[in-house]
Order: structure tokens, then C-alpha cells, then sequence
């Protein structure tokens, strides 16, 4: 039977993988994956949560049910942190006795020595166990050392890299904690338990216990517990905590709503059409662990460089503690420095360079509203050279809008647009609902008739009046302006309004182009894309106009969705990585074929959840140049953290030369380089929209 637990006290990636190890040795178990990112494990087999905390106790690692209410001890009050104070305390007493009278004071020594049984204690026990399986970890290298510095009479120096030690894992296991609260916050969005209205009854059930169907009661100032519409009410919603929009949506009979975001005003009666396992937020919390745990390609080469780097390290402690000896005979120096190089040389800080950075950054995503399925499609967008937008519902809103009206002499605009309303407000069609929409009165009508291909007509004041294609008015003997052509041209959809007497005007509408879509194709020129590409079905003439009035480099008309896959793949062979943008569904085989495909999510649609390698949850364009800022910020912090990784070990072993490597300038070097490589992933928290 497969069940699944959240972890606590899991910082380190070598311990994660002993953790898996141990539990997979386990008797009765088939499958183990443990999620590092997320801290998460899924097993497949008869186990206890008692048995898994044994696996896990060279660690102190928890271990609790996945839908647990977890209460998360403060920093301050965890056991980790107090046994590092009362170490600090024992070690500055002994210090400032020793300086007072020697460092070979029994009293010093004492306190030295309970100095590190307090902060080391655990360290030992788990260092000596992996000692007699020849298990080479960070812990056993610690022990080593300390030991060897016992060993020599450096008791104070000793306590020394315990405590420093101590710090650091404590700091580490905070600031993993931190990089993975985003995680923490989407699970703790929707509530868990919530008001129903089943069979003429109202009952208070947990979210597990709802059923599709069931009619949820949400009161102001509450969050919505399931996914469904509305049924009956009406309120604004805060949808943030899915879509990243910071406005509330007004919501009304029919209109979706989605678990974890917040009713503000009005009460609703939501029809639920999800279980709580699939509701969107559920979704996008299953996606962002998944992704989370997904290795990028960075990661993979640091895992594979690791494999080779730690016995490269043993190997050179053990010449420089045997090698020197023998020449100089100087074995305490030597053998010394010998351990601070199994300390200095551990690869703790370079095998968490780059999780670190890839948790952090697809977290902060999806608290902007933008799911990234992965570590290789974060970094794939960081070196993308060229976007290509489907036009329609991506560079354009996707609906028609009324954009230009002519009167003809005895009219106003304002009275062409009620007539042509007048004889559309029984029609259906899309270019009709632009005119209506725009008409703040409409005058008396009957007799509405559609004629397929032309247009419409309908007896508004007792006059018949039409409404249709310049052709059709041209046919109807009308000698139609040149301006009503070159609006056309333009790549307009433009409806003449005549009666059987004269005419009266035109309107001009089009899919009207999104207010941000310039600026947003300015800002990707200045983030350093090279080309932005549109690809659509349009006529090339309402192509190039949409096109040239966005700032596009390259705009592709007349294209089927064979031909949209046949141009990113012509796209790829010029300039090798390239995004396509689209909807999630009708762009789908160009959306699989890019290096990138970005859907523009919809609110969270299945569709574009499911299709493409990054979703804009809130079908918020503006999104794009922040999801490439981050892409491309999380790569320089990669690659900085690799620098600082091995930078600093490298300075660290060439104080060997000169005989000045010491334990705890060992223990900076290693234990510095952790922090530097996390503090500095976690910089990605702040890169906001």
C-alpha cells in the first residue's frame, strides 16, 4: 500500500540519500521516493512511522502523515539550537579560563570537552557507525577530525569546529526550511474543513469527505475550501494565492472558482465539481513538488562531479598526512593537517549549490502566479534566444472589440453605433456583442433577420436597416469611402450601416490588441531576446498590422497549427533555444515542439496545466519577462554557487603549502561555503514581477 509523509529536519542532500537508503532496507518495502525539494517521501509497503523515524534518527529526521497538521517549532526553541548555546557558553568559559591560567588547566579541558559532547554528541555517534561501515559522509570526516584533535591536545580548537559545526547545521536546516515555505503556504491555503449543504441539511465536513455535487456555503471573509461555480451570490474574489493577480474578480452566477482563494464580500453558494485531490491548487502543488524534485541539468553534473571529487579528497588527505610525514618526520603536523583536508575537502557545499537555488526559485514562481514543471525548463528559459506569441488570446484579448466609427453627413457616431446595436441585439455572432456592448441605448426593433455571409438586417424606427460586409453595401449600389477601404486594408473586420436609402456610416472592429503586449515585447528586447516571432491564422494584413503595432520582429500569417510546429522548428535550426507562447490547446503540437512551451493559463485551466512546460496561471502576459529574469537570475546564482563551492575549498587546501591549515579555518572553508551557496540562493526569494 502506497502512502506518502512529510519530513521535517531535512536540510542535507547526503543525508536525504541515506535516509532513502535506509528506508528502502527496510523489510516489507517495494518502492521509496523521497522528494528532497519538497521533503516529502512516498513509500510502497507495510511500514510504521515509528520504523521510518528509526531509519531517519542519524538526523533527528520527523516523520509525519501528509495531510498532518504539522505545528513548526520556532528556530529559537528547537533542540538543535539550544544543545549550539549551551556549547557556545561551555566553550567561551573554557576559553576565558585557559587564557587566565593554560590551555592544560583540567577545568579548561573539561569544559572543552563538554563543550563538544554537547554539540557533537549526535555528529559522534552517527560519524562513528558510518566509521565502521567505511560510509565517508561529512559526519564521519567530523568525527575524524575532532577525534585527531583530541588525540594531539587541541581540545579548545576542537570545540571550536564543534560549535562551528553545530552553527552551521542549524542555520543550514533554517534556511532550507525557508526555501521550501512556499510549498508549506500553498498547502496551507485551502481550509480543511468546511460548511456544506447536502440533502436540505448544513454540515461541517473535512475537505476529504465532499463530494462532486455538493452545494458549498461560503461566508464573507472566508476562503473557499473546493473547486466549483457559483450557484447562487454574488461576491468579488481575492485569487492571488492561484493566479498572482493582486485585484480581486468579481464573481457571479456560472463563474469558476477555485479552492484556496478568498470570498471578500458577498456570500456564495458554490456547486462543487472537484474532489479535494484534484482541485486546481492541488494540481499546482502536486506539479510544484514534482518540479522541485526534477533535477536540472546543472544538478546532474554536480551530482556526477561529486561522485569523482570525495575520493579525490580522501586520497589527498591521506598523502598529505603520510607523504610530508615520512620526508620530515613530523607526524602530529602533518597527520593534523591531513584531517583539516577531510574536513576542508567535504562536498556539502557543491552538492546543495544547486537544489537550493532550483527549490527556491520554482516556489517563488508559484507564488507569482507562474508554475515551472521542472529544473531543466527553469534553466532552458534562462537561455532562450528567441519567443514566438500565437496572436489571438496571447498578444490580443481574444474577443473583437468596436475600435473605429464613421458617420455619414445627418449622423453622429454616437447614432450610427445605436443603429447598428439596434439591428445586431438579436444576434449572436461576435462582431454583433462588440457593437452592442458599446450602445448605452438602443431604439425600437423587430423583424431581425440574419443573411449567412453578409450581414444582418432588421426594421429599427419603422426604417429597414442593414448591417453587414463593404462588398454587401457595394452590391446594394453604394459607392463605399476610401476610408472605410483603408480601414479594412489595415486588417479590421469593417461593417457598413445603410438603410435602402442611404448610408448611414461604419463601424470598424477588431481582436483588439492587449494594452500591455507593447511594452512587455520592449522590456524581452531589453532582457536580450533577439527575436520575438507571431504566429496566426489571420489574413497577413491583420497580421502585420497587429504585428507592427506590438513591435514584433517577425510576423508569420495564414498558418494552420501543422504550419505554427513546422515554424518553431524552422525557428530552432536559426537560433537554437526558442519559446512558443500560446493558449495550451489549439497550439499544442508548437508548444511541444519548442525548447519552451509557455501556456497562458487561463486561471489555472487543466489545459494549460497539462500542456506546456510553464504555465501563466493568471493569463497574465506580464508575467513572461519576470519568469525570464528569474530563469536567468537562478542560472547566475548556479553558477556562482558552484564558484564559491570549490573557490573556497581550493584557497583553503593551498594554506596547506605553507603548513597554516587548521581545523577550524578547515571547518569556515567547508561550513562557509554551505551557508554562502544557501544564503545566496535564497537572494531568488526577493525577484518579484
Amino acid at each position: 500500500m502506497q502512502k506518502t509523509y512529510r519530513l521535517e529536519n531535512l536540510s542535507c542532500t547526503s543525508c536525504a540519500a541515506k535516509f532513502e537508503k535506509n528506508v528502502r532496507a527496510l523489510p516489507e518495502i517495494n518502492t521509496v521516493n523521497l522528494n528532497f525539494g519538497a521533503s516529502k517521501l512516498t513509500v510502497d509497503g507495510n511500514v510504521s512511522i515509528a520504523e521510518l523515524e528509526k531509519a531517519g534518527a542519524f538526523d533527528h529526521i520527523r516523520v509525519y502523515p501528509e495531510k498532518a497538521q504539522v505545528e513548526h517549532v520556532p528556530f529559537y526553541k528547537r533542540r538543535q539550537t539550544i544543545e549550539t548555546v549551551i556549547s557556545f557558553i561551555l566553550l567561551v568559559i573554557g576559553t576565558f579560563i585557559s587564557f587566565q591560567t593554560s590551555e592544560t588547566d583540567p577545568r579548561a579541558i573539561g569544559l572543552f570537552g563538554a563543550s563538544i559532547a554537547v554539540g557533537g554528541y549526535g555528529m559522534f555517534w552517527t560519524g562513528i557507525k558510518n566509521l565502521s561501515k567505511l560510509q565517508f559522509d561529512m559526519k564521519t570526516l567530523m568525527t575524524i577530525a575532532i577525534i585527531g584533535a583530541v588525540i594531539i591536545g587541541e581540545w579548545r580548537e576542537g570545540a571550536v569546529v564543534v560549535f562551528l559545526f553545530a552553527v552551521s547545521e542549524a542555520l543550514e536546516s533554517f534556511s532550507m526550511n525557508k526555501a521550501r515555505q512556499s510549498i508549506r503556504g500553498l498547502m496551507d491555503l485551502a481550509p480543511a474543513r468546511a460548511l456544506i449543504q447536502r440533502n436540505g441539511e448544513l454540515l461541517e465536513l473535512d475537505t476529504e469527505e465532499i463530494e462532486i455535487g455538493d452545494v458549498l456555503i461560503v461566508k464573507p471573509g472566508q476562503k473557499i475550501a473546493m473547486d466549483g461555480t457559483v450557484q447562487r451570490g454574488a461576491s468579488s474574489v481575492n485569487q492571488a494565492a492561484i493566479t498572482g493577480e493582486s485585484i480581486p474578480v468579481s464573481k457571479e452566477q456560472g463563474d469558476e472558482v477555485f479552492a484556496g482563494t478568498l470570498n471578500e464580500e458577498g456570500a456564495l453558494e458554490i456547486h462543487v465539481t472537484k474532489r479535494v485531490e484534484d482541485t486546481t491548487i492541488a494540481k499546482i502543488i502536486h506539479l510544484v513538488e514534482e518540479a522541485q524534485a526534477e533535477k536540472a541539468p546543472s544538478q546532474k553534473f554536480v551530482d556526477r562531479f561529486a561522485k569523482y571529487y570525495t575520493p579525490a579528497i580522501i586520497a589527498i588527505a591521506f598523502l598529505v598526512a603520510i607523504v610530508p610525514g615520512v620526508v620530515t618526520g613530523n607526524w602530529e603536523l602533518w597527520v593534523y593537517q591531513g584531517l583539516a583536508v577531510l574536513v576542508v575537502g567535504c562536498p556539502c557545499a557543491l552538492v546543495v549549490s544547486t537544489p537550493v537555488a532550483i527549490v527556491t526559485a520554482i516556489g517563488n514562481a508559484a507564488r507569482q502566479g507562474v508554475l515551472i514543471k521542472g529544473g531543466i525548463h527553469l534553466e532552458e528559459t534562462g537561455r532562450i534566444q528567441a519567443i514566438a506569441f500565437d496572436k489571438t488570446g496571447t498578444l490580443t484579448k481574444g474577443y473583437p472589440e468596436m475600435t473605429d466609427v464613421f458617420a455619414e453627413p445627418g449622423y453622429t457616431k454616437d447614432e450610427v453605433v445605436k443603429i447598428a446595436a439596434s439591428v445586431e441585439a438579436m444576434s449572436q455572432h461576435p462582431l454583433a456583442r462588440a457593437i452592442t456592448v458599446q450602445a448605452d441605448k438602443i431604439y425600437d426593433h423587430e423583424d431581425f433577420q440574419s443573411l449567412t455571409g453578409k450581414g444582418a438586417s432588421a426594421i429599427v424606427n419603422g426604417i429597414r436597416v442593414f448591417v453587414g460586409s463593404l462588398n454587401w453595401a457595394e452590391e446594394e449600389g453604394f459607392r463605399i469611402p476610401q476610408q472605410y477601404r483603408k480601414l479594412q486594408e489595415s486588417g479590421k473586420s469593417v461593417m457598413a450601416v445603410f438603410s435602402q436609402m442611404e448610408l448611414i456610416g461604419a463601424i470598424g472592429v477588431a481582436d483588439a490588441v492587449r494594452s500591455e503586449s507593447p511594452d512587455i515585447i520592449r522590456t524581452l528586447k531589453n532582457l536580450g531576446i533577439r527575436r520575438t516571432i507571431m504566429l496566426t491564422g489571420d489574413h497577413p494584413a491583420t497580421a502585420n498590422a497587429i504585428g507592427e503595432s506590438i513591435g514584433m520582429t517577425d510576423i508569420r500569417a495564414g498558418l494552420m497549427p501543422e504550419d505554427k510546429l513546422s515554424a518553431v522548428k524552422d525557428l530552432q535550426k536559426t537560433y537554437g533555444r526558442v519559446a512558443m507562447v500560446g493558449d495550451g490547446i489549439n497550439d499544442a503540437p508548437a508548444l511541444a515542439a519548442s525548447s519552451i512551451g509557455i501556456a497562458m493559463g487561463g486561471a489555472g485551466t487543466d489545459a494549460a496545466l497539462e500542456t506546456a512546460d510553464i504555465a501563466l496561471m493568471a493569463d497574465d502576459l506580464e508575467k513572461l519577462p519576470y519568469t525570464i529574469r528569474l530563469s536567468r537570475k537562478t542560472l547566475r546564482i548556479i553558477k556562482e554557487n558552484i564558484i564559491f563551492a570549490l573557490g573556497l575549498k581550493i584557497i583553503a587546501l593551498l594554506l596547506i603549502i605553507p603548513g597554516w591549515l587548521t581545523l577550524w579555518i578547515a571547518i569556515f572553508a567547508d561550513m562557509g561555503a554551505t551557508l554562502l551557496v544557501i544564503l545566496n540562493a535564497l537572494r531568488l526569494v526577493k525577484v518579484q514581477k
